[in-house]
């Protein structure tokens, strides 16, 4: 019988920073953190990143255990990143708890992250309702068939929910699930990495001091 390969052997069989990494002059990168991860993901855009929105959302809850999970970003207002969910989920429940997150972008083709921390706040009911009716009518009866935290008991079931969730989109398209929820995550530390093939990776590290920001570069 053949052996499956032990996965330690498959890792170091794998290659890693394959991109068409770019070099970057840190001392070119504007003093706002936020401009400079618009730049970046305008690059990762432009370059044709597979959905270069998605983010791995990091957080805790009230027994300060970790969970990390991937979600796409909505938005970046007034310096806030903001994230969408239903306020049942386990997400919002953590955030409610311990209202702080941690955001990683990764964007494989460029061999570029950019991770952010801090603080978060829940947005007001208007933008909440404005967020869910610019989604797409799929994505809303998606989310209005959805019951977080509940056991599903087989795939028909979810079908089922979502088709006669449709029915309802179709029928009202301007329904809104009341439990849409928009939180902003407003970085406190911000910093954005850039991968080497010769492993001299480069990191530019942004601290908010009050009403500005400090930058300085780590060492990988």
């Amino acid at each position: 019988m053949e052996r499956t390969p032990r996965i330690a052997d498959l890792l170091r069989g794998l290659p890693a920073l394959t991109g068409d990494l770019p070099e970057v002059d840190p001392y070119a990168l504007p003093a706002d953190p936020v401009e400079a991860f618009e730049r970046w993901f305008a690059d990762a855009v432009a370059a044709g990143v597979p959905e270069p929105h998605a983010v791995t959302l990091a957080t805790a809850g009230a027994d300060a255990r970790p969970a990390a999970r991937v979600v796409l970003l909505a938005d970046v207002v007034d310096g806030a990143f903001v994230i969408a969910t239903d306020s049942r989920a386990g997400k919002s429940q953590h955030l409610s708890a311990n209202p702080h997150a941690a955001l990683t972008f990764y964007w494989q083709p460029l061999g570029r992250q950019v991770r952010l921390s801090g603080p978060v706040h829940a947005l007001d009911a208007a933008a909440c309702a404005a967020d869910f009716l610019r989604r797409s009518p799929s994505a809303r009866a998606a989310a209005l068939a959805s019951r977080p935290g509940e056991a599903l008991h087989s795939p028909a079931e979810m079908v089922a929910a979502v088709a006669e969730a449709r029915t309802r989109v179709d029928r009202d398209p301007r329904l809104v699930l009341p439990t849409w929820q928009l939180w902003g995550v407003v970085p406190e530390v911000v910093e954005l990495w850039q991968g080497d093939h010769d492993r001299a990776h480069l990191r530019v590290r942004y601290s908010r001091t009050g009403g500005g920001w400090t930058r300085r570069l780590d060492w990988p």
